[in-house]
């Protein structure tokens, strides 16, 4: 909810859209920004695809902590005193720009499927045969799923000998393999240490469709080399570049006044979007 003044926000992922205003109730589009008034709710009832949907507001104003206004819940920093979300909170943001509605770039749209890994860096706690069991296993993602890892389920993997190593850096996207030999994806809150042997690393342009698979999903890992993953981390980011660049107001141009003023608006009225003229039905 809006209070004390206009808030800017924008909703990207394939979730059902409702705004309450003045006392009404609307669906609106995903992949786009709004505008609320004071007073105005927005609800997500529920996402199509996924099990994430983002919601950015424009000028949120929280305190930076390490240069950044992002949340780390268990270690309680930054954010609203290093806390999670919860009902009635409320997030502080400067007052809405007065900009026209844009449609967002809607991401692709796919499912966790293959994941692509570099192997190792302690492939050689793991014999030929466990390697091969790896790559050709499909694994579930189980319920045990958070921003610091993801667990999963499938044919235990062997170790060669000690299920334990000294522990050594971690990052996300490393793939632990503890003693019950079930993978563990590492994610964005994850440790920086851990002292099981990690049998690969994910991408980094795989981690988000990593952190996004629903509880019960399947997936396989793809093994590339460092340089492939290098390639593909670049072709990314100039997708991302592009998707931005392809940011469209909702009215092209803004509203075109002469021909406002140019018609009957008692027979008729301009369509928003083409900024024609079409007449009621009844006058048609």
């Amino acid at each position: 909810m809006a209070r004390g003044g206009t808030v800017r926000l924008a909703v990207a992922g394939d979730a059902v859209v409702e705004l309450e205003s003045a006392g009404q109730r609307s669906v609106l589009e995903p992949w786009r920004s709004m505008t609320l008034a004071d007073g105005d709710i927005v609800r997500l009832r529920k996402l199509e695809r996924g099990r994430i949907a983002v919601i950015a507001v424009e000028g949120m104003a929280l305190p930076l902590v390490l240069g950044s206004a992002s949340t780390y819940a268990r270690a309680a920093l930054g954010g609203l005193d290093g806390r999670a979300l919860a009902a009635g909170m409320q997030l502080p943001a400067a007052a809405a720009t007065e900009r026209l509605a844009q449609m967002l770039p809607t991401a692709p749209r796919s499912e966790a499927g293959s994941i692509r890994v570099i192997i190792g860096p302690q492939a050689d706690h793991f014999s030929a045969d466990t390697l091969a069991a790896f790559f050709e296993t499909e694994f579930k993602v189980t319920g045990q799923a958070d921003r610091m890892g993801v667990r999963l389920e499938g044919p235990a993997l062997q170790h060669l000998g000690a299920r334990e190593i000294v522990s050594d850096a971690t990052v996300p996207g490393s793939i632990q393999i503890p003693g019950n030999g079930q993978p563990i994806v590492l994610l964005a809150d994850a440790q920086t240490a851990g002292g099981y042997p990690k049998i690969a690393t994910v991408i980094g342009i795989d981690l988000p469709r990593m952190a996004a698979a629903k509880p019960g999903q399947t997936l396989r890992f793809i093994r590339v080399e460092a340089e492939e993953g290098e390639q593909l981390a670049r072709l990314a980011e100039t997708e991302t570049r592009d998707l931005l660049l392809s940011l469209q107001p909702l009215l092209p141009g803004g509203i075109d006044e002469a021909a406002l003023f140019s018609c009957n608006l008692v027979e008729g009225f301009i369509d928003a979007l083409s900024q024609q003229y079409r007449p009621y039905p009844d006058h048609a």
